[in-house]
């Protein structure tokens, strides 16, 4: 038997066993109620614990209740839409976020990433692409913890792997959520290059690195246009280059 739906939007196991307590944690949010049931059914199937929403009003109860590990979040929805709420989600918090969406346009992918999604699927969609795209950035996000030292030295810049913060001799340089996760990854691979598909996994998002990357150059080096500590390694992507 299948999973079923109940009331609280949590996965219940029938016949079949559920889910481990220690698997991760997934919140669907769509307006489409046979989304949400298939969605919450395919991912309990694959070993992920599953809470729905259905708008973007109940997804900030669940989130004010319970702790995720990503988001899986509708862009079209009425009310508040999916791009305002990962705006507005990513001022306080840095949860994972997948966005699905009917649109299949370069400028609406691009549009949601700068917001600060983490990846970004057009419907209608393959099953086994979504749970692939899922592990992926579960994967990505948990690479701070392969970091041996909580912070790396980049001249007179430093970089908290924990906190995510980079500061300038006592001045904090503010980072947007994008290039925190960005800085994650590369302090988890310290002088190792990193292609384009390294660093964001998806086809939109590794049109906007190159942009990106210049971004985090000014804030880390004195003469970005001849960078020390993020360099460009000809043919194979980018290199986080500590003391």
């Amino acid at each position: 038997m299948t999973a079923e739906a109940t009331t609280d939007g949590e996965t219940k196991a029938g016949d079949k066993p559920g889910p481990a307590d220690d698997a991760p944690h997934i919140l669907v949010v769509d307006d489409d109620r046979r989304i949400r049931e298939l969605l919450k059914r395919y991912l309990a199937d694959n070993g992920f614990r599953v809470t729905t929403a259905e708008n973007a009003a109940e997804a900030r109860t669940r989130l004010a209740g319970l702790s995720f590990d990503l988001l899986v979040l509708d862009v079209m929805m009425p009310g508040e839409s999916g791009l305002d709420l990962t705006r507005d989600l990513r001022r306080t918090s840095t949860v994972p976020i997948l966005m699905l969406t009917a649109r299949g346009e370069a400028g609406d992918r691009i549009d949601g990433l700068e917001r600060g999604a983490d990846d970004y699927l057009a419907k209608p969609f393959e099953p086994r692409e979504l749970i692939l795209r899922i592990r992926t950035i579960l994967r990505r996000a948990q690479a701070p913890g392969t970091v041996k030292h909580d912070e790396i030295s980049l001249g007179p810049c430093r970089f908290n792997v924990t906190r995510g913060e980079l500061w300038n001799g006592d001045t904090q340089i503010r980072l947007t959520t994008r290039e925190i996760q960005l800085m994650r990854i590369f302090s988890a691979n310290p002088r190792t290059p990193l292609s384009r598909l390294d660093l964001c996994d998806n086809e939109a998002a590794e049109r906007s690195i190159d942009v990106q990357i210049n971004r985090l150059r000014r804030k880390l080096e004195s003469d970005p246009r001849n960078p020390v500590y993020l360099q460009t390694v000809r043919g194979e992507g980018y290199a986080l280059m500590p003391d």
